[in-house]
C-alpha cells in the first residue's frame, strides 16, 4: 500500500493561526492527517487512499480560509 504524503509551503501570520489551519485541514474530507509547522511555514498532509490530491487541497485551502482568511497554501 502506497501512502500519499505531500508537503506544502504556507503563508500564515502567527502560531495560533497555524494551529487553526492544522485543525481545519484535519477536518477536511480526504485528509488522513495534517500537521502545520509555523517555524518552517510548512504543512504536511497525508491523504486517504484514493483521494484526489488536487481537489482535497482546494477544500483544505477553503476550510483554512474560513478560520484564517489571509492564509495561503502554495500547491
Amino acid at each position: 500500500m502506497y501512502i500519499m504524503k505531500k508537503t506544502y509551503k504556507i503563508d500564515v501570520d502567527c502560531a495560533n493561526c497555524a494551529q487553526k489551519m492544522e485543525d481545519a485541514a484535519n477536518k477536511t474530507a480526504g485528509v488522513k492527517e495534517a500537521s502545520v509547522n509555523f517555524m518552517t511555514l510548512k504543512m504536511k498532509v497525508e491523504f486517504e487512499d484514493g483521494a484526489d490530491v488536487d481537489a482535497v487541497m482546494k477544500d483544505v485551502l477553503a476550510n483554512c480560509k474560513k478560520v484564517e482568511d489571509d492564509c495561503e497554501i502554495f500547491f
